[in-house]
């Protein structure tokens, strides 16, 4: 009997910052692992998932959105969002529903004129809209782009994400698969933890503040009877003012982002969790690139696919 080919490739995820990647990727994988929040540049890692069916498998590469750069971390962000284009097998371009093409949506297409991958226009977010407006958004960028398909979804309730992945399989190459079937993400285990205490931060802090933090994992160890992890965390940020506003008044929010965060690692590692945090200053350290190193943002193991 003859062996069922299978199809397989790496499939990037891009777009402006805050238009839903981490929750699309997500939601087709089934499980979280890329941080979410509705503060843009919320991603700061190249992100890689894998989903695994009878069809194949699709490794998806989560990218940081593509802005204008501020400062050597945003630099380090949108050179991997973009070195990707060329390395891929697909791109999906995530568009808001809505029928002005902004300055932002014409810098990717700039980016995307410059390579030959095919592209698929995904544009999220349409529960927040009326069925008969998603045409209209389909014609504003219909002509911009020689696409390989279009295609509108919800991210957060998954509306039309199965049709996303049988028009992804259609485009991929026949090959063998990349990783075990029951691997989900390239991530260390620390990474993510780390990304999920951020992600915490990142709900209960101040606009301005989220920008300028990091999280380093000091220590993570199980106990010998495996009934509770112990991790020890940093959360840096650049100035004075921004550590009170982490702390909070007697340490309030601090414990509320540690509850927050504890919740998810334990749910996410299926174990007790004894989460300790402390909070560092830094200062500028966006702008450093051993610091940026330090704190898990590393360009050279960024761009390997």
């Amino acid at each position: 009997m003859e062996e069922k080919q299978t199809k397989t490739g790496f499939v990037t995820i891009i777009g402006r910052p805050n238009v839903g990647k981490s929750t699309l990727m997500n939601k087709l994988i089934g499980q979280k692992i890329a941080i979410t929040s509705n503060k843009p540049q919320t991603t700061r890692n190249q992100i890689k998932t894998v989903y695994t069916d009878e069809r194949g498998q699709i490794v998806f590469v989560d990218t940081p959105g593509i802005h204008k750069a501020k400062n050597k971390l945003d630099d380090y962000m949108v050179n991997a969002a973009k070195k990707t284009l060329s390395e891929v097998d697909m791109i999906l371009w995530l568009v808001e529903p809505t029928d002005y093409v902004g300055a932002g949506e014409q810098h990717i297409i700039t980016q995307l004129k410059q390579t030959k991958t095919p592209v698929i226009l995904v544009i999220n977010k349409i529960d927040t809209v009326k069925k008969e407006e998603v045409f209209g958004f389909i014609n504003a960028y219909k002509d911009l782009l020689d696409y390989a398909a279009i295609v509108p979804v919800s991210a957060r309730t998954g509306d039309n994400t199965g049709e996303l992945l049988n028009v992804v399989y259609k485009y991929l190459p026949f090959g063998p698969m990349y990783y075990d079937e029951d691997t989900l993400t390239d991530q260390p285990m620390r990474q993510i933890v780390a990304e999920l205490i951020r992600e915490k931060a990142l709900h209960a802090l101040d606009a301005e503040v989220p920008h300028g933090i990091a999280v380093s994992i000091e220590r993570m160890k199980e106990r010998k009877n495996a009934s509770m992890v112990d991790i020890e965390a940093t959360i840096i940020c650049e100035r004075e003012s921004h550590k009170g506003i982490i702390i909070g008044k007697q340490g309030v929010m601090l414990k509320k982002i540690g509850t927050n965060a504890r919740y998810e690692i334990e749910k996410m590692m299926e174990q007790q969790v004894n989460l300790k945090l402390w909070v560092k200053v830094r200062k500028d350290w966006r702008d450093s690139d051993i610091m940026i190193k330090n704190f898990g943002y590393d360009a050279k193991k960024e761009f390997e696919l």
